[in-house]
């Protein structure tokens, strides 16, 4: 750990409208609701959490107002994922560049986790990545669904291995940031055994810090879907999840099969005509 954080401490010296979303009506609340997203290559039937409520209340909106008729999968990747829902895919010539679109705001992140997760099927908002949308707030409109890829035992125990290193790593870097200028000055002055005896005194406050603190473990549950159906752990708890496929996994298997471009679009389009709140 230390030698790794040596390698972290030269680094940082050397330095995927203003509308709100609606409420449905007369729906009662533990009542899942299901919507079909009927597309050209076939219909997928989802069902959304409750527990994430302004998303829910915002994909039901939008598929009453019929922003997603005519938009794209415009961004497909074989064991990992499919997505739509850009507005500027809507009858978009051959090779522009999509993914950019939105509707004028986004989703405040409603994470559920562990209980939702990254599984085979999940249902998730897209986003702008943290260094501009720190809070990992959600795209108004874009969406993914998780096909992901088979995981063994040990390559999520070393997963696990490499979240609480970098758990450790962010800890250590938050606390060296604020010895910036004394960091610097040292290292102008070639000071090693100032800057040796700094990195063990922030090693031990972050060991204090992190003392007691539990490590990060899948739970079985995440164990059980992540090495028998698949998944993308490595999205959890950085997207939100907000449903799930029950039914059509079919057209999605179908949707991720298709050649694509050199910008993850397929090369044949798969359109969304509709999608209906059952």
């Amino acid at each position: 750990m230390k030698g790794t954080v040596i390698v972290l401490l030269t680094l940082f010296a050397c330095c995927l409208a203003a509308c709100k979303p609606g409420q449905k009506e007369n729906k009662d609340m533990n009542e899942e609701t299901k919507l079909k997203i009927e597309t050209t290559a076939g219909d997928i039937i989802v069902k959304l959490y409750n527990e994430t409520p302004k998303h829910r209340e915002n994909f039901i909106k939008l598929a009453q107002n019929g922003t997603y008729e005519g938009t794209l999968f415009h961004r497909v990747i074989k064991d990992f994922m499919i997505q739509a829902g850009d507005p500027d895919s809507k009858d978009a010539p051959k090779g522009k560049m999509l993914g950019a679109g939105d509707v004028g705001y986004t989703v405040p992140a409603e994470f559920v986790y562990p209980k939702y997760f990254h599984k085979r099927g999940a249902l998730s908002a897209a986003r702008q990545g943290d260094q501009v949308n720190p809070e990992k707030a959600s795209s108004g409109c874009q969406f993914y669904i998780v096909t992901g890829k088979v995981y063994t035992d040990s390559t999520l125990l070393n997963m696990e291995t490499q979240m609480n290193n970098m758990r450790f790593n962010n800890a250590f870097n938050a606390l060296a940031a604020k010895h910036a200028k004394e960091i610097y000055k040292m290292r102008r002055n070639n000071d090693q055994e100032g800057l040796m005896n700094l990195q063990d005194t922030l090693i031990a406050q972050v060991e204090k810090q992190m003392a007691g603190q539990p490590e990060f473990r899948f739970t079985p549950e995440q164990v059980k879907a992540y090495t028998t159906v698949g998944g993308t752990p490595h999205l959890d708890n950085e997207y939100t999840v907000f449903g799930e496929v029950v039914e059509g996994m079919d057209v999605v298997d179908k949707i991720q099969q298709m050649k694509t471009d050199r910008n993850d679009r397929p090369e044949e389009d798969v359109k969304i005509k509709k999608v209906e709140v059952l």
